[in-house]
Order: structure tokens, then sequence, then C-alpha cells
């Protein structure tokens, strides 16, 4: 984790900082194929040179973006764990709980979608 330390060292609130590390370390180790890089200065993770998921901290909430199509195929799951979202994002308020189980989900799918994907973004 490693890579994280200087994004992680810029959350300054303490238990901020602990959730945004307890999510990256757990998609680390929930899918240790995937490469954990710092890019537009915010931590993601790609495939095969490929974006998967990346993340973003807030005053109110932190953000995971798993881009356009993870959020269409997901909507109604997202709303459901009482999460906001935008066309490429949903936000998790510093007080809700991560739904690990969703995480795992929606970057399952964009593995498996973006499998033959050549280029680092969806077109």
């Amino acid at each position: 984790m490693n890579i994280f330390t200087d994004y992680l060292t810029s959350i300054s609130d303490d238990q901020h900082r602990a959730k945004v590390t307890d999510v990256l370390d757990w998609v680390s180790k929930s899918f240790p194929h995937l490469e954990a890089k710092i890019a537009w200065n915010q931590p993601m993770f790609t495939d095969h040179g490929t974006f998967i998921v990346g993340f973003s901290a807030a005053k109110q909430h932190f953000s995971i973006s798993p881009e356009k199509a993870g959020i269409e195929k997901f909507a109604e799951e997202i709303v459901n764990a009482g999460y906001s979202h935008t066309s490429n994002l949903f936000r998790i308020k510093w007080n809700q709980d991560v739904d690990f189980s969703l995480l795992a989900q929606i970057i399952r799918y964009n593995i498996e979608e973006k499998a033959d994907y050549s280029s680092f973004w969806r077109k």
C-alpha cells in the first residue's frame, strides 16, 4: 500500500483516513492482480493498463468511480445501499458503512467487461 501513502497523508481527519485506507487495503487484498497507482492525484486500480476503479476523498464523503458503465449497471444497488451518485461515481458519506459486497460486484464487472480492452477508458 506504499503507493498510496502520500495521498492518505493528505486526508487530515484520522477516521476518514482510516476508512479510505481500509477500502484501499481491501481492494488490494481482494483483487491482488490489479495494479495500484496514483493518477490525476487519486488512488486507482487498473488491470492490463485499463481503468477499473478510482477513489477520492472530500469533506463530506469519499467517492468511488467505476466509470459510467459501472454506475449504470449498478445504479439500483447503489441507491439501495444508501449512496448518492452521478453518472460517473458514487459517494459514501463518512458515517456510512462500506458495502464491500457491492464494491466487489462492481470491480468484478469492470474486470470482466473490460477484459479485452486495450484503452485506459471505455470509448
